[in-house]
């Protein structure tokens, strides 16, 4: 232990060199203060935009060469920080400072080794002599829980899971032992064993005397972690303190709202978005459903599909009823997507049946689906990937709308009145997609999916990336847009809280199969098998929830 913080910053700001000809931007960050000290996790929570990865960029000296950092304290390991040339800040970097950040597919090189991604640490940071570097990767891969450490060091990022890469992404941020890690959302899109594996590895760093200072909009995993938190709104600091505190009796209104807005068991039926006035008042009923349990809309029977040797569904069957909303779960790997590309008509099985409305379905040659496929839509979990990225709004939606026939004016009065009914303006229309926020694109796909007035939505991890109050206002768009026109849907996620909140029924999935399914209460509350169990046991619960 030492007797200074690891780093510690008082009235952090930063702004932004606005371009030519343009008047100065404000500050993104404003009159940030915190330290983090050897053995403690502090995180920093908030909605997209309130600042926290610029926070945690400044202290990498990552800004880029338009940012302005000043503070009135800025240390990192006793020395101020204000005063590092560029060679000091790429000594910080994996040397005194890991980061850790959330996509590793993308952060890790596609033509390098994990151990060549390690050794490049080892090396730059001179932590041993070149001949044992390859040692001490599979050391590192290791104390990191990577099973058969000798055998991955040599597979590239795409040859491992989501939740090897993420640790093999941990493993290179603390190859030369850096006092203190940063992580950036390093969970997100993780199915729940595998976040809580990564977790489990932060944790134990932590434990060891590694500071740790957590970025994420999952509240749930920061309770399981963090001794500090802190919640930030707009660039600046709206409460801070101890976990248990800050999450189980909060202060601010606006940490209220974030609390409310965390879906589970207890938020079924309920809304979970809140008007910045109502923080404090009882929670709104979503609109009644009907689900008409004799009207069966989706039915698969006996699906296989196999990719080479490999088996991804094998003997699924599944019904889905007018109104009703079934949940499938299941880690990385179980055949989730797989199920969802054989019920949208993507993939062909190679045994089994799908019908729709009570017709064939699949397989079945795309001409004879294309009169129907209108009938069956995909919200997916980025939808900025699905889009066109050189069509505007108004040409996303108008695509869908010829489905039912309409054209010219009248298809643009029908993009109107979808955007309207997502909560978007007109104005939206002539904006293309990426200038959007990851909320209001959403709101877009979901647009774009109701266009043919479809039977049938299939939701694949539709939130897994929004932040908590977003993912709130999508969940409860759903529920209304459900409740309203009768739609089915089929929502797939790694979130087991999201599926308690919204679904009737649950599919569990493991190895290609459903090992258990029913009620979602009867499912989740009451497990019979092991596997299921073992699942909801992972799952982190927010303080006070």
């Amino acid at each position: 232990m030492t007797d200074h913080p690891l780093v510690a910053v008082e009235d952090l700001s930063v702004s932004f060199d606005a371009p030519a000809g343009r008047a100065p931007s404000a500050p993104v960050v404003s009159g940030v203060s915190f330290s983090v000290g050897a053995g403690q996790c502090v995180a920093i929570v908030g909605e997209s935009g309130s600042g926290k990865s610029v926070t945690a960029r400044s202290l990498l000296g990552l800004t880029g060469p338009t940012g302005r950092v000043s503070a009135e304290r800025f240390d990192i390991g006793g020395r101020d920080a204000r005063a590092f040339t560029e060679a000091r800040w790429r000594e910080v970097r994996g040397g005194q400072i890991g980061m850790v950040l959330q996509d590793a597919l993308v952060s890790l090189d596609p033509l390098r080794t994990v151990g060549a991604e390690i050794a490049e640490v080892l090396h730059t940071h001179r932590v041993v002599p070149r001949d044992a570097s390859r040692s001490r990767a599979i050391d590192l891969l290791e104390q990191v829980g990577v099973p058969r450490p000798a055998e991955r060091i040599d597979q590239h990022p795409h040859e491992l899971s989501g939740g090897l890469r993420q640790r093999a992404l941990i493993a290179s941020a603390i190859a030369a032992d850096p006092r203190l890690i940063i992580a950036d959302e390093p969970t997100t899109a993780l199915d729940v064993t595998v976040q809580k594996q990564v977790l489990d590895t932060l944790r134990r760093r932590v434990d060891a005397g590694s500071g740790l200072l957590l970025i994420s909009h999952d509240l749930a995993v920061v309770a399981g972690i963090a001794d500090h938190v802190i919640v930030m709104k707009g660039g600046v600091v709206v409460e801070q303190g101890a976990a248990r505190d800050v999450l189980g009796a909060p202060e601010s209104d606006y940490t209220r709202r974030l609390l409310a807005a965390v879906p589970s068991a207890g938020s079924r039926g309920l809304r979970l978005a809140r008007a910045d006035d109502g923080a404090q008042s009882a929670r709104e009923p979503l609109p009644p459903r009907e689900v008409v349990r004799d009207e069966t809309v989706l039915e698969a029977e006996g699906l296989r599909k196999a990719f080479r040797r490999r088996v991804a569904v094998d003997g699924v069957s599944l019904r889905v009823a007018r109104g009703e909303t079934l949940g499938i779960v299941g880690e990385s790997g179980s055949g989730k997507s797989t199920v969802v590309n054989l019920l949208l008509g993507l993939t062909e099985p190679d045994a089994g049946t799908v019908r729709l409305a009570g017709e064939p379905w699949a397989p079945l040659p795309e001409r004879e689906r294309r009169r129907r496929r209108s009938a069956v839509q995909l919200i997916s979990q980025d939808p900025l990937s699905s889009f066109d990225p050189r069509w505007d709004v108004a040409r996303v939606i108008a695509e869908s709308t010829k489905a039912t026939g309409l054209t010219g004016a009248a298809s643009r009065d029908r993009a109107v009145w979808l955007l309207e009914r997502v909560g978007l303006s007109a104005r939206v229309l002539a904006r293309h997609p990426r200038s959007l926020s990851g909320g209001q694109r959403q709101r877009v796909a979901i647009a774009r999916a109701l266009a043919p007035d479809p039977r049938v939505l299939v939701c694949d991890e539709p939130t897994s990336a929004l932040d908590v109050s977003v993912q709130a206002q999508v969940l409860d768009l759903l529920a209304e847009i459900q409740a309203e026109q009768g739609t089915s849907l089929v929502f797939v996620s790694h979130d087991l809280g999201v599926v308690h909140h919204v679904a009737d029924r649950v599919i569990v999935m493991k190895d290609a199969r459903i090992v258990e399914q029913g009620d979602v209460d009867d499912v989740f509350l009451r497990p019979r098998e092991e596997y299921t169990r073992r699942l909801i046991d992972a799952l982190p619960e927010v303080v006070g929830s």
